[in-house]
C-alpha cells in the first residue's frame, strides 16, 4: 500500500538541467517516468500538486500540467475532479519486479511464545502518560542526557523493584536499555573486558539468543541441564564458566522455579569462583498457583546482573528494558551503552516513569493476570477435552504451557501437520542446544490467543496430540 501523505503537499526530488539542451518538459517527464518505473513512485501514490512543483522547479504551472496531461495519456497518472494527481495502475512495473506475494490464511490459532496480548496494550494510558511526559520534560531533557538513562525512570525503576521483586535496587546502578538482547549484549561484552571467556546458559533455554550475543561479546556459551529443581549447579560448576544466564523465576522454556537450596547453591558458586549471575526476570509480573518468587538479585546484588523489560507487561514494540547491576558494573556499563547508541529515547522513559508512578501500570497488570488466567484455564480445558491424557506443565507463571507428547511422538511432523491445518504448534527442539526433538514437547504461548481460538485450535489438532 502506498504512504497516505497529510494534506500538505509531498515533496518529490525532480532535477532540471538548464544549462544542456534539453528542453524542460522533457526533462521533467522523463524524471517522472523514471520515478514510476524504477519504483520510487508507487501505484496509487499521490504526486503534487501543478502548482506546487512548478513552484519548487521554478518553472511554469503551464509546462508542469503539459507534463502531467502527457503521463495521464501514457497511463503513468491519473487524475480525478476534486481529487489529487496519482500514480495509475496501468504504469509500468519495474524491471524484474516480483509479484507482491499472497496473503496467508489467517491461522486458526498461532500459540506463538513470548508474545503478550498486542491488543490488550494500553494505548489510552500510554498516551496520556506521554503527554504528561512532554508537558512536564524539561528542556535539558532534549539534549541526548546521561546514558545510564533518565534519572526520573532510574528512581521509578529502583522503587517498582524493590517493592515488587525484593530486588536490592539502587537507581545509581540501574542502566536503561532497549529490552532484552540489548541489554544481555551490553552485560557480556562488559565481562568479556574483564578477562571473562565462558558463559554457561539454562539447557533447555535461549541458545540461540544467549549464543548470539556471546559471539558477538568474543566469549564461549555452554549448555548446563535443567531439571525439575532448576538449573543444575553442579553441571555449572564443571565448564569453569565466569558467567552464567538463568531464569530462577520462571525457568524459560519448563516453567520450573530455581528451587531454595539451588538458589543458594548457585550465590555460592558465584562467590566461590568470582563469577557473575545474569538474571532474566522476564515474566515476573504473572503468577497463578504459587506465591511470588523474589528476584535472586535482591539475595546477592554484588554477584547477580538482573535484566528486566516490558516487552511482557506492556509490548514487545515499547523496547525498553533495564540492567540492575552490581556497583562496580555500573560504569563499565555506562559506557558501553554509550558507546552503543547514546541512550535509549528519553520521552518513552518519561513516559514510563509517568505510567508507573501514577498506577495505571499496576492496574494494567492486574487485567492481565486475569485475562492470561482465563485463556490457561482455556488451555487446561480444551486439552482435557481434545487431547486427554497429557501432562501439562509450566503453567504456575507466565503465559505458556509445556505440553508432553506421547512416547514415540514425532515433534517436527506434529507442528508440520498443525501448520497444514491452520493452527501454529512449537516444539522445544528448538529451545534445546542440541535440537533433539525427544523427548517430544511442546511449548505452547496462549498470551496473544483468544479463549474463542484457544479451544478451536486444540480441537483442530487434538488428535495429532495424542496420536489417534
Amino acid at each position: 500500500m502506498p504512504p497516505e501523505w497529510s494534506s500538505s503537499p509531498p515533496e518529490l526530488l525532480l532535477v532540471v538541467d538548464r544549462t544542456g539542451g534539453r528542453p524542460l518538459r522533457a526533462q521533467v517527464e522523463h524524471g517522472l517516468r523514471d520515478a514510476i518505473r524504477t519504483g520510487r513512485l508507487r501505484v496509487g501514490e499521490r504526486l503534487p500538486s501543478s502548482r506546487e512543483l512548478a513552484r519548487t522547479l521554478g518553472l511554469s504551472r503551464g509546462l508542469v500540467q503539459d507534463c502531467y496531461a502527457q503521463l495521464v495519456a501514457e497511463g503513468y497518472l491519473v487524475t480525478r475532479p476534486g481529487s489529487a494527481t496519482r500514480v495509475g495502475a496501468g504504469a509500468a512495473a519495474p524491471p524484474g519486479a516480483a509479484e507482491p506475494p499472497a496473503k496467508a490464511p489467517r491461522p486458526v490459532a498461532d500459540f506463538r511464545w513470548g508474545v503478550p496480548d498486542l491488543g490488550a496494550f494500553p494505548v489510552q494510558e500510554w498516551l496520556w502518560a506521554t503527554r504528561e511526559a512532554a508537558r512536564g520534560m524539561a528542556t535539558a531533557e532534549l539534549d541526548y542526557g546521561d546514558p545510564r538513562g533518565s534519572s526520573v525512570l532510574r528512581e521509578v525503576l529502583a522503587g517498582y523493584l524493590r517493592r515488587v521483586r525484593a530486588a536490592a535496587a539502587d537507581p545509581e546502578h540501574i542502566v536503561v536499555c532497549n529490552g532484552y538482547a540489548q541489554g544481555l549484549g551490553l552485560v557480556l561484552r562488559v565481562l568479556a573486558a574483564r578477562g571473562v571467556r565462558t558463559v554457561a546458559f539454562e539447557d533447555p533455554g535461549s541458545p540461540a539468543t544467549i549464543g548470539a550475543a556471546a559471539t558477538a561479546a568474543g566469549l564461549r556459551a555452554v549448555p548446563v541441564p535443567v531439571d525439575e529443581q532448576g538449573v543444575d549447579v553442579r553441571a555449572l560448576a564443571a565448564t569453569g564458566a565466569g558467567a552464567v544466564v538463568v531464569t530462577p523465576a520462571h525457568q524459560w522454556p519448563t516453567g520450573v522455579g530455581l528451587a531454595p537450596e539451588r538458589r543458594l547453591a548457585l550465590i555460592a558458586w558465584a562467590g566461590e569462583n568470582d563469577a557473575t549471575i545474569v538474571e532474566d526476570d522476564y515474566d515476573a509480573e504473572f503468577r497463578y498457583d504459587r506465591e511470588p518468587v523474589g528476584a535472586l538479585q535482591g539475595l546477592a546484588p554484588d554477584r547477580v546482573v538482573s535484566l528486566g523489560t516490558v516487552s511482557k507487561s506492556l509490548a514487545p514494540a515499547l523496547r525498553i528494558g533495564w540492567i540492575a547491576c552490581p556497583p562496580d558494573l555500573a560504569g563499565p556499563l555506562t559506557e558501553q551503552k554509550h558507546l552503543s547508541d547514546r541512550g535509549t529515547p528519553t520521552l518513552d522513559q518519561l513516559a514510563l516513569a509517568r505510567l508507573v508512578e501514577s498506577g495505571r501500570f499496576d492496574r494494567h497488570l492486574r487485567r492481565m493476570r486475569g485475562t492470561y488466567g482465563a485463556r490457561r484455564a482455556a488451555l487446561l480445558g480444551a486439552l482435557a477435552e481434545h487431547a486427554p491424557g497429557l501432562r501439562v506443565t509450566g503453567l504456575a507463571a507466565g503465559f505458556h504451557a509445556v505440553v508432553h507428547l506421547p512416547a514415540g511422538a514425532d515433534e517436527r511432523s506434529v507442528v508440520a501437520a498443525a501448520r497444514e491445518r491452520s493452527v501454529g504448534l512449537y516444539g522445544m527442539s528448538t529451545c534445546r542446544a542440541s535440537r533433539a526433538t525427544t523427548p517430544a514437547r511442546l511449548v505452547l504461548g496462549f498470551g496473544n490467543v483468544g479463549e474463542r481460538a484457544i479451544r478451536e485450535g486444540v480441537a483442530a489438532v487434538g488428535d495429532l496430540l495424542t496420536g489417534r
